[in-house]
């Protein structure tokens, strides 16, 4: 496994990222760059919670909040595979990312927030990251940025 950084420069406050992040509407927008229909299943967003990330058809991954500081920094730690909504049995190629980290860090200066996200990956799917994960992180600029421009909302007031 590979730990791989990404980032961008977000003309919006840190609340207004982190709710473009993390609200349900929000997620499953910039998240359907992964797979169409995907959202994320949590009774929270706070540290030792365990959150679902599914597929329509129920297919995924579940892992555990390590940390989390409200417009700051979510990490998660990934431990295992969702089939037909269910938590599976660790198998030979879950156990091989098992225990990866994705780190969500932001940083505002004077209304700039810069989202970088850390994440480990397994070598055979480098160049699919690489590919997607600017595609996401455009949607989520997109909409941080339309939370304020477009809509006038900061949630930073």
């Amino acid at each position: 496994m590979k730990t791989a950084n990404f980032s961008v420069e977000i003309s919006a406050s840190a609340p207004n990222v982190w709710f473009a992040l993390w609200d349900d509407y929000c997620y499953r927008k910039w998240s359907s760059v992964f797979c169409e229909g995907s959202y994320a299943k949590t009774n929270n967003w706070n540290d030792g919670t365990v959150v679902h990330f599914l597929t329509p058809s129920g297919v995924g991954m579940y892992s555990k909040i390590t940390e989390s500081i409200v417009n700051t920094k979510m990490a998660f730690t990934h431990l295992g595979h969702l089939k037909d909504f269910v938590e599976q049995p660790l198998d030979e190629e879950s156990m091989s990312w098992n225990g990866a980290k994705e780190i969500y860090t932001l940083t505002e200066i004077n209304g700039i927030t810069i989202l970088s996200i850390e994440i480990d990956i397994v070598d055979k799917y480098t160049e699919y990251f690489n590919n997607i994960l600017p595609v996401a992180l455009k949607q989520i600029k997109e909409i941080a940025e339309d939370l304020y421009i477009t809509i006038g909302i900061d949630l930073n007031s």
